[in-house]
């Protein structure tokens, strides 16, 4: 059976198992059976104002928009490699600030690391791994249910404030949920999981933090942009679609009028090993055209 999507790019669940990636937020076993199961309009601006609603006592902060090349690692590197890394290639870093289903320990993401990285100038993108679809095959820690999505959601929003808060990325940061992904066509499941990232990005509105969502192009992010209902989604879109083609615009698989205005955010390479100052991470590429945390 062919490897490719209808457009000629490779199948995101079938390049992972491919690639044997480690894992952001799983065990690889985990991670595989979760995608083998998952095979089976925000008009321009909208996402911000849609936030901004939120907050009706005290104007937002501005956002912090980077347009670049990022990368996103499972442990946040040292500050040493950061430092060896700063080259100009990359301007920002994607960190994986909380979630029960967080998979990698996080020794070196500290507030103290967030000060000195942003001093250094770089960028950094936070990422909170929070409960995944209840038709996700395998198992988390952390399971949306039906019942308890929008408790669910509000809990894990207003923990992703704080941990952000408590590495100093202050209001005004956008933080990203990350879903994994699963069969959109189940109604029950997308419903529960559309539920719980509304809750979700309510939470962190009433605390002046803008949304975002990771997902892939062809499930989970799809989910958020093509549902029907667009209130209190997320402002930010990031998909992955592994075409390796550094762009936000020309591979764009949803409808034009979309997340325009500096919303989005492409991950287009995974499992890149590369040396820079004597320092080798495997890290995924992404091309960045969106907010990321406030930090000083």
């Amino acid at each position: 059976m062919s490897d490719e999507t209808s457009d000629g790019t490779t199948d995101e669940a079938t390049s992972r198992r491919r690639s044997g990636r480690p894992s952001h937020r799983q065990s690889r076993k985990r991670r595989y059976i979760a995608w083998t199961a998952a095979g089976a309009a925000v008009l321009a601006g909208a996402g911000v104002a849609a936030q901004n609603s939120l907050a009706t006592t005290t104007a937002w902060p501005s956002a912090k928009v980077y347009t670049g090349r990022a990368f996103d690692t499972c442990t946040a590197p040292s500050l040493s490699a950061m430092k060896a890394w700063n080259t100009g290639f990359y301007g920002a870093a994607a960190v994986y600030i909380g979630g029960k289903n967080r998979g990698c320990a996080q020794p070196n993401l500290t507030a103290s690391w967030v000060k000195s990285v942003n001093t250094l100038g770089w960028k950094l993108v936070p990422l909170y791994v929070g409960a995944q679809p209840p038709c996700q095959s395998g198992s988390s820690p952390e399971v949306i249910t039906a019942s308890t999505a929008t408790s669910q959601g509000a809990a894990d929003g207003a923990d992703a404030v704080a941990k952000a808060a408590a590495l100093g990325m202050k209001p005004g940061s956008a933080l990203y949920l990350d879903m994994e992904a699963y069969d959109i066509t189940n109604t029950a499941c997308n419903d529960a999981v559309l539920t719980y990232v509304r809750a979700w990005h309510k939470a962190l509105g009433a605390k002046q933090y803008r949304s975002g969502f990771y997902g892939f192009s062809s499930s989970s992010a799809k989910a958020v942009a093509t549902a029907t209902y667009r209130t209190n989604l997320p402002g930010n879109l990031w998909y992955a679609k592994w075409d390796k083609v550094n762009t936000t615009t020309s591979d764009w698989p949803y409808a034009s009028t979309l997340y325009t205005g500096h919303h989005r955010a492409h991950q287009y390479m995974v499992n890149s090993k590369e040396s820079r100052g004597g320092y080798t991470i495997t890290v995924d590429r992404d091309a960045w055209d969106a907010p990321v945390a406030i930090v000083g």
